[in-house]
Parts: structure tokens; C-alpha cells; sequence
């Protein structure tokens, strides 16, 4: 028994795989997990069970049937990925990375002004100063002009934000916001989520700021008629300036468009409405989040997050049945002269969602899957901005065979650099989680497969975050992940998140994403045991003692 639970968490995970219909035992064994990932002696009796984590970690969801041979989504080795969500095929040619917060910025007040039937907008929060002011600005004046043109008018916007967030301060996303509401009642949404787990007592107790690490909010989704910008980057001034993040721009997509809006649409309706007088309301018949029944508000938050994931994924599979196996199949020639001009799809596009508030953790599922499955001579590129791997994914990155290249903020272009009061610390807090995964790393002779490296850009700060995969003998990344997760703690249990995986066989946009990943790395140092001896990373005793307590909350 001592020897399995060296295993630590991934071995207790996997077992429960093999016990359905016994929640109970389940719970028991998730709770004997989490004492002994708690024990300080772990990382010394656990390495010889590393060797174990491919074994234990997810098998690749069995395809129903074999790869097609008649059409594109049959070529590559991720196709598993369908059987847990929607699938959509699109050309290389409507994908382009961003690399600048400007351009980012840019690029958002462009699409609103041109928007003709939707905008839809998801993110932690919208800021208070100019720069959100414009784009709040863009939106009248689209809304305006929509007016004008026709009555009634087919443009929506739709908001969705976290509820504490978005409510800190006197002058908050709320305030901001409000004047859309009030002046265009019927077109615009402003929905704010808020997590069934901040409640009753709780909820009267965490002071305002703190509130916000029981839960958030914090999917990055921005969309215009049939265009989607996903990022990790949130509506506020520092992302539009000298915050680095990333960003792809999907233009004409109407299928993942749909699927984002009707995502967007779903997490709204679980979240409390912001009325034109600041109060808030739940949708009629929803159960409300902190007042009703936890276990029934999720059961109801579940289903409708599902059913719009399944939908599209029916629609999908449905979609390509008819394009490449009906009996009237089109040759490209015939749909060129039939007037279908788009282009064969040589990218595929999968949105991975994660919120473990409603046992929904496809992202998790997915996400280990690929660590797994990276064999020897892949390299995996990792970047967060907030260095806290889950148990889970560092076993599986110190367990398995491919090389990783993992980037994190140096301290001084961490966000929470310089802040008053207990949050000044957290900075602090990542040294130390980063020094500690260093030392396990070296203590297991890992040092030239594994290797940490801090960005660092004067007067910026870091929160790009993400993956790119490049599979062995390729110099180019095939598939990335990107959107809104960490890989933290925060990001698999307690936040709402969404992201995308994208599977390109275009060396274009390969190329593409291996200069986004170039630029990024560029700035950065590689970590070594002399990086720790730096004062800036002389970690106060008071914070090592603290930071296993809190480091589930940031």
C-alpha cells in the first residue's frame, strides 16, 4: 500500500477508472490522494513511479471506426480528439496568429465597428480606464449606426464576465457597461457568472478581491459575425499595451462561430443578468448560483454546457458525412462551379472546455493525453504565466519521454510584481513552486530533457500561455494549444476555461506558430541553480510556509 501511494495522484486517478458505479470508495481514495500529494517526503519516494505515468494516464479515446481514407480529417493522428468534442475543418488560409497586444487591440475595435449581426465578448473582467472606454465607445457607435440602417435592428452583443470580478470597486465592469444596457435594452447582454462555490457564510466572510479565488470566470473569447479571436488575454488596458499574451484570429468560420456564440449563450444562462439599474437577475427557471440548491445548479449548468457541446459535434460529424461520404459526393471542380469556392480544409479545429464545478474536464482529459502521448524525440513547448502545474500534469511532464521546453515569468514581469499588501507575495510564491519542480527535476537527472526558462522584457509583463507540440524529426509544431488555461491547480478545478486545440498540415501556418513560439522564447533566460542564488529570488520564510497552504487558490 505504502509503495501505490508513492504513486501520488495519477496512480489514485487512473484507479478510479476501474471502479465504476462506487462513488464512494471513489471520493475516499480522491481524498487519500490529496493528503498524500500534501506530503512533504513525496517527491523523494515518488520518482521510481514516474516511470508509471504513461501507464496510468489516460488511454486515447478509441475512435468508433477506422481513419476515413476518402477525406482530410482522416490524415492525422489526433482525430481521437472528435470522439469528445466537435471537429471543424478549416483552410490554413482563415487562420492567422497574432503577436502583439496592439495589434490585438486593434484589431477588436476594428471588428466591432464592421459587425453586423453579432458581437459576443468573454472575459474575466473589463478594465476602467481610456483604452476599455474605446472599445465600450465602438460598441455604441456600431449599435448606433445599426439603428439607424434598420428597425428593428439584427445586431446583438452579448457580454459574459465574472460576477466578482467584474463588481470590485465603486467604478468596476458593471459601471462601465451600463450606459449599452440602458440605452439599447434589447440588443445588448450583459451576463455575470458567478460560482455555485462562493456561497452561504463564505460568501459574507472573503472580503472583496479574495473572493475571487474560489472561482472565476476566466474563459478569453471574442467573436464578430462569423470571425473569433481566442486568447488568454482579458479586456483590460495592460493586454491592449505591454501585457504579452496570444492570440489567433479565425476569419470566416461560421461553424466555430456558432459554436463559441452558442457556448457564450449557454454559460449566460447559468450566470446572473445585469439589469440598467445594476441590480442583477437570473434567467426565469434557472436555479440562482449561490442561493438555490448547489447540486441542482450544477446538474442544470451541466446540461446545458453538454447539450451545446454534443449538438455541435452531432452537427459536425453529420456535416462531414455529407461532404465526403453522401452519394452525390462533389468532386472540389464541381463544388468550384457550383459556386462553393472555400478552400479543402488542411486544419482541424477542436474547442477543449473545462469546468470542474460541472464535472465538464475535457481539457484535463485531453490535455494529459497529449503529454502522454508525446514519444521520444517530440518536443513540447509550454508556456503560462503563472507557473503551477497540477499534480497530474507534472508526473506526466517528469514521467514520460519527450523533451520539454517550459516558459514561465520571471518575477519581475510576473502580474502580481509590486502589488500591495498579501498579494505582493505571490510573486515570491512562484519562485518557490518553480524552485521546488527544479530540484525534483534535477534530482532525477532530467535536466537536459525538462528545462524551465524565464521571460523577461522591461517594462512588460507575461501571461501567454499555452502549447505547441512538435513531433519527432519535424522542426515545426503541428498542433498548439491556446485560450484561456494555466495548467494550474486554479484552471482544472475551479475556473471556467476554454481553449482550442488546432492541428494544422499547412507548413505555412506551422511556420507561423513556430515564429510565435521563437518570439516568445527569445526573451527569455534559462533557469539554472545559479538563478535561485539572484536576490530577487531569495524567497521569505514566512511565504515557503504559506505557499503550500494557498497555492490551490492562485
Amino acid at each position: 500500500m505504502a509503495a501505490a501511494a508513492a504513486a501520488g495522484p495519477v496512480f489514485w486517478r487512473r484507479l478510479l477508472g476501474l471502479l465504476p458505479g462506487r462513488p464512494g470508495l471513489a471520493a475516499l481514495l480522491g481524498r487519500l490522494s490529496d493528503r498524500l500529494g500534501r506530503n512533504p517526503d513525496r517527491r523523494r519516494r515518488r520518482s521510481p513511479w514516474l516511470l508509471l505515468a504513461p501507464l496510468l494516464s489516460p488511454a486515447v479515446p478509441a475512435a468508433p471506426s477506422p481513419p476515413c481514407c476518402l477525406c482530410a480529417e482522416g490524415v492525422h493522428r489526433f482525430q481521437w480528439i472528435r470522439n469528445l468534442v466537435p471537429e471543424f475543418g478549416v483552410s490554413s488560409s482563415h487562420v492567422r496568429v497574432l503577436s502583439s497586444p496592439a495589434e490585438f487591440f486593434e484589431l477588436m475595435k476594428g471588428q466591432i465597428k464592421v459587425a453586423k449581426r453579432r458581437v459576443v465578448m468573454a472575459s474575466l473582467y473589463l478594465g476602467i480606464g481610456p483604452l476599455e472606454q474605446e472599445l465600450v465607445d465602438c460598441l455604441e457607435s456600431t449599435l448606433e449606426k445599426s439603428l439607424q440602417a434598420k428597425l428593428p435592428s439584427d445586431l446583438r452583443v452579448s457580454i459574459l464576465l465574472d460576477f466578482t470580478r467584474g463588481s470590485r470597486g465603486r467604478k468596476n465592469s458593471r459601471t462601465m457597461l451600463l450606459p449599452l444596457l440602458q440605452r439599447f435594452p434589447e440588443q445588448v447582454r450583459v451576463s455575470l457568472f458567478h460560482t455555485p462555490n462562493l456561497r452561504g457564510l463564505l460568501r459574507f466572510l472573503i472580503p472583496e478581491r479574495f473572493n475571487e479565488t474560489i472561482g472565476l470566470q476566466h474563459i478569453k473569447v471574442y467573436l464578430f459575425d462569423n470571425n473569433v479571436i481566442l486568447s488568454g488575454a482579458n479586456l483590460s488596458d495592460s493586454y491592449f499595451t505591454n501585457r504579452q499574451d496570444r492570440y489567433v484570429f479565425l476569419q470566416d468560420c461560421p461553424e466555430i462561430a456558432d459554436f463559441f456564440t452558442e457556448l457564450v449563450d449557454a454559460v449566460g444562462d447559468v450566470s446572473l443578468q445585469l439589469q440598467g439599474d445594476d441590480t442583477v437577475q437570473v434567467v426565469e427557471g434557472m436555479v440562482h448560483p449561490y442561493k438555490g440548491d448547489r447540486a441542482a445548479y450544477c446538474k442544470a449548468a451541466n446540461k446545458r454546457v453538454m447539450d451545446v457541446i454534443n449538438s455541435a459535434r452531432t452537427r459536425q460529424q453529420m456535416l462531414h458525412a455529407q461532404t465526403f461520404h453522401s452519394d452525390s459526393l462533389l468532386t472540389q471542380e464541381d463544388a468550384a462551379a457550383a459556386g462553393d469556392r472555400r478552400p479543402a480544409p488542411d486544419t482541424w479545429i477542436y474547442p477543449l472546455i473545462q469546468m470542474k464545478p460541472f464535472e465538464i474536464q475535457i481539457d484535463e482529459i485531453v490535455t494529459e493525453t497529449l503529454l502522454t502521448e508525446a514519444e521520444r524525440g517530440a518536443k513540447v513547448y509550454l508556456t503560462t504565466g503563472y507557473f503551477n502545474l497540477t499534480q497530474a500534469y507534472m508526473d506526466l511532464v517528469l514521467g514520460t519521454r519527450a523533451e520539454y521546453q517550459i516558459l514561465l515569468a520571471s518575477p519581475e514581469v510576473n502580474g502580481f510584481f509590486g502589488a500591495k499588501g498579501v498579494a505582493g507575495a505571490i510573486p515570491a510564491a512562484y519562485v518557490h513552486i518553480e524552485r521546488q519542480f527544479y530540484s525534483e527535476v534535477c534530482s532525477l537527472g532530467q535536466q537536459e530533457r525538462v528545462r524551465l526558462q524565464e521571460y523577461w522584457r522591461r517594462g512588460w509583463t507575461f501571461h501567454a500561455k499555452g502549447l505547441w507540440l512538435y513531433l519527432a524529426g519535424s522542426s515545426l509544431p503541428c498542433l498548439t494549444l491556446i485560450g484561456s488555461p494555466n495548467f494550474g491547480y486554479r484552471s482544472v478545478h475551479r475556473d471556467l476555461e476554454a481553449q482550442i486545440a488546432l492541428v494544422t498540415e499547412s507548413r505555412a501556418l506551422q511556420q507561423q506558430f513556430h515564429q510565435e513560439q521563437e518570439q516568445l522564447y527569445r526573451r527569455a533566460g534559462v533557469v539554472s541553480s545559479a538563478t535561485f542564488e539572484q536576490p530577487s529570488r531569495q524567497v521569505k520564510l514566512w511565504v515557503k510556509m504559506v505557499t503550500p497552504l494557498i497555492k490551490n487558490f492562485f
